[in-house]
């Protein structure tokens, strides 16, 4: 049968270039991660689940913690920060606008001094060559450390069961993190029906999951939330409990990671400044507290009382729950 792949025999073809392995450089673990444990660097990956269990604020939060440098989700340390691009389809900027003043609130942060951009579209095709080329040309004005897109099915049209449709736009995503070294963080919906395992769950051709170095899936039971994590290059932490709070503005916060910020001493009391040192005595006398008590009590602002609660969080040294903080079981 003769080949499809037309040859010249009088021009032969220039080699591939090749490299020995050792040759390579290699990545020091330090320096794998945007958030350890969970997200790469330079990886891309797909933030999954059912609709309503808050992927677009997971999404938001990471977004936050990236542009900030703060941690994310108040306990997970941000080992590279910089700018931060995220299209939300389904939300209008002002929407957009709302969740992250809420996050910074919630984390004692200024908008106006994060490096935190929304892609100012009313609509993104990133099927149609001049829509992919100009958000590329952005994705180089900028120069992200993260590029989130919300979510897949509203920035291409597609067949999700497609593997040749699903690849193609894939394979530009990726091409993409490749060119500019960034990270990207993919919003996807998972399927109505139950699946043995998370990566299953996702609507549409298995390329989807196949082709993440990460994928994090967002699972609510009543009202408690599950973000199960796989990774290509590393171990998974295990499944994160996680708490939609209200106060002082709504954001979402880990029940069940023990941080691994420590501090540089054997005692982390001892780093602590005099409105944390504050804080936790009135914890080891009443608990829980909300943080409008806690103001109340110490008669301090707001930013500052909500900064000094998740420093002590950061540091395993308080926990919020439901009914307001207390000090670790």
């Amino acid at each position: 049968m003769p080949s499809s792949i037309p040859t010249d025999s009088s021009s032969p073809a220039e080699p591939f270039a090749t490299r020995h392995v050792s040759q390579v450089l290699s990545v020091p673990p330090q320096n794998r991660w945007l958030i350890e444990p969970l997200w790469f660097k330079a990886g891309v990956g797909i933030l999954g689940g059912h609709a309503k269990v808050c992927k677009t604020h997971l999404a938001a939060e990471l977004a936050l913690a990236v542009a900030s440098g703060h941690p994310a989700l108040g306990r997970l340390q941000v080992s590279s920060k910089g700018p931060v691009l995220f299209y939300g389809a389904e939300d209008a900027l002002p929407m957009l606008r709302g969740r992250f003043e809420d996050l910074a609130k919630a984390r004692g942060l200024f908008l106006d001094d994060i490096p935190l951009f929304l892609l100012d579209v009313p609509l993104l095709r990133l099927d149609q060559t001049v829509h992919l080329d100009r958000l590329r040309a952005a994705v180089k004005h900028l120069q992200p450390r993260l590029l989130v897109l919300d979510p897949l099915v509203r920035i291409a049209r597609l067949d999700e069961n497609s593997a040749a449709d699903v690849s193609q736009l894939l394979g530009s995503l990726r091409a993409m993190q490749r060119d500019f070294d960034l990270a990207l963080l993919l919003v996807h919906h998972a399927r109505k029906s139950r699946a043995q395992n998370p990566g299953q769950a996702l609507r549409g051709s298995s390329d989807i999951s196949a082709w993440s170095d990460t994928n994090l899936y967002l699972s609510r039971k009543n009202q408690h939330l599950t973000l199960q994590v796989e990774h290509r290059f590393a171990a998974p932490p295990p499944p994160l409990q996680l708490q939609l709070s209200t106060d002082p503005a709504v954001h979402l916060s880990i029940l069940n990671f023990h941080s691994p910020i420590v501090s540089e001493t054997n005692d982390p009391n001892q780093n602590l400044d005099p409105l944390q040192q504050q804080l936790l005595q009135l914890l080891s006398q009443h608990r829980p507290l909300t943080t409008v008590a806690l103001r109340s009590l110490l008669h301090r602002r707001k930013q500052l009382v909500v900064a000094a609660l998740n420093r002590l969080q950061e540091l395993n040294l308080a926990l919020r729950t439901p009914d307001g903080w207390r000090l670790p079981a």
